[in-house]
Formats: C-alpha cells, structure tokens, sequence
C-alpha cells in the first residue's frame, strides 16, 4: 500500500466528530453538556465528601457507593472535555496516542463501573437473603479485597488495547463517529486486518458487560425468590424499596452499553445519529443520574446531604 494512503502511528491524528449538521445549535449543546459535567462532578463529589465524613454511612452497601462514585467521576473527567472542545472550540483532531490512552481510560473504567455494579448486587443479595450474616461476611477487609480485586480486573482487561492498536497502520481518512475514542471503532481505521482486536474486544464485553449482568439478573431473581417468600406485605415492599436505586443504575449503564456494542458491530445500515446519541447517553447519563437517583432513594443519605447544605 501506497505511502500517500497510510500512515504511521506516530504522525496521524484522528478527527473527532459532533452531532453533524447541527453547528447552528452547539452553543446551546455545549451549555448542556457543560451543565451536565458540573452537576455530575459536584454531585459525585458531594456522594463522596457525605459517606467519608459521616461514620454512620462507613457500611458495605455506602462503600460500594463511593467506588461508584469515583468512577463516575473518572468517566466524566476522561471524556467530557474533550468533547466540549468540539462544540466550544471546535477542537476535532486528537493525536494516536492520546487517542489510545482516552479509550483505554474509557473502557478500563467502564469495566470498573460494571464490577461495581456486579459487587452492589451481591450486597443487596445478602442483605436480603441472608441478613443475619451480612455484616460477618461484607466486612471491611474483604470490601477493600472485592475493591482492589475488580480495579485490577478493570485494567487488565483494557491494558492491551493501545497496544493492540499500535501496532497497525492508519489510513489518512481517520474521521470517528463519536465525540471520543472507543476500541471498536478506532480499530476499524485501520489499514490492516484487525481480526485479532475484533475478538479479543469481543471476549472483553462478553466476559465483563455480559457476565456481570448475567450475574447481576441470577442475583436479583434469587432476591425476588426470598422477597415473595415473606408473609408480610410491608416487609416485601420495604426490601425491594432497598434495590430500586440499584436497578436503576443497572439499567442506565448496561442498556446504552449492549445497544452501543450491537450498532458497533452489527448496525452497519443505522444512520450516524442515533449511534451519536447512545453514545454520549453510554458515558454522560449514568455519572449524571447515579447521584441524584441515590440521593433521592436513600433516606440516610438524603438527610445527611441537606444537613450539610442546611449548615
């Protein structure tokens, strides 16, 4: 192949792309987009400041919390920027290398986010059916352990990707369809067969996003199972009130993630747009919407929160 149609890693850049043929409103975007990123890093860091200040939230399902929370604060720091430089600035070129070091921080933290989630579901699981034994089996030691455990989980699964990505060479047309760097796309600029990364970004998903949330649903039916056991209807109702906070983190992360990796490989034929969209909901919407829907969900929390802003 010609020297004028590639080119090697160490020159490229690649073309970051907005919502096509709508500049006239990217003012108004990037207002929204810039309000979203202020209430998703307040709003995480407040989840944060509350549960280390205030011993009475120093509990396994509070701890879980915050690893939630960090890491939907690395998502929003990693990704948000650089897509309002597109909108602000109209800031489209981003190098190879930090390109790569964008998705491997994007996708290491999404495998974090989904172990988390994974971890969160065991704890209602034995708060539920086996609540006599909770606080002897989630203590602090084996919670630091379960932290450490799907962090290192996180990154090894995501270390090789830049390396699997550098080894190619790029074509000069390196415009991408999202305002960030993902795996399963910046693969596909490549001007050399990628079946390898094809695969190896396959089991990546399946092994993490798909058996978490296979877990995660096994878990919630055995709650379900104890739950309709119970004679009173008020305990029924109270234990399940504990879980909806949690199911609706689930939903937020995992539905725009399955549609995202199913339109990256199969939606050849969807247009530009809808593929855009799920996009930033993939990345924007669960560090926004986790701290407002605990916040609200949780009682305890809640009061904590107002009594420091009443303060």
């Amino acid at each position: 192949m010609s020297a004028v149609n590639d080119t090697k890693f160490s020159s490229a850049v690649f073309l970051l792309t907005g919502i096509s043929g709508q500049e006239d409103i990217h003012l108004w975007i990037s207002i929204t987009l810039c309000l979203m990123y202020v209430i998703s890093i307040v709003g995480n860091s407040v989840i944060l400041f509350i549960i280390k200040t205030d011993p009475s939230l120093h509990e396994p399902m509070y701890i879980f919390l915050s690893m939630l929370a960090v890491t939907d604060l690395g998502l929003s720091i990693v990704t948000i920027p650089t897509i309002l430089g597109i909108y602000l600035f109209n800031s489209r070129e981003i190098s190879l290398d930090a390109c790569f070091a964008q998705l491997f921080f994007i996708h290491s933290l999404s495998f974090i986010e989904s172990s988390v989630l994974l971890s969160m579901a065991f704890d209602r699981f034995i708060a539920i059916c086996n609540p006599l034994r909770y606080t002897s089996i989630l203590t602090p030691p084996r919670i630091a352990k379960m932290g450490l455990v799907l962090v290192l989980r996180g990154v090894a699964l995501a270390f090789p990707l830049p390396f699997l990505l550098k080894r190619f060479r790029y074509c000069q047309a390196n415009v991408l369809s999202h305002s960030y760097c993902l795996h399963q796309e910046v693969m596909k600029m490549a001007c050399s067969d990628f079946t390898v990364n094809s695969i190896y970004g396959l089991f990546i998903i399946v092994s993490t996003v798909g058996l978490d949330s296979l877990l995660i649903l096994l878990s919630y039916v055995m709650i379900l199972k104890t739950v309709l056991s119970i004679t009173s209807h008020m305990e029924c109702l109270r234990a399940l009130s504990t879980c909806i906070s949690h199911v609706c983190a689930v939903l937020v992360f995992y539905m725009p993630v399955i549609g995202l990796s199913v339109i990256h490989r199969f939606g050849k034929s969807f247009s530009p747009l809808p593929q855009i969209l799920l996009g930033y909901i993939y990345l924007l919407v669960p560090p926004l919407m986790n701290p407002i829907v605990y916040s609200m969900k949780s009682k305890h929390l809640r009061e904590r929160i107002i009594k420091v802003f009443v303060k």
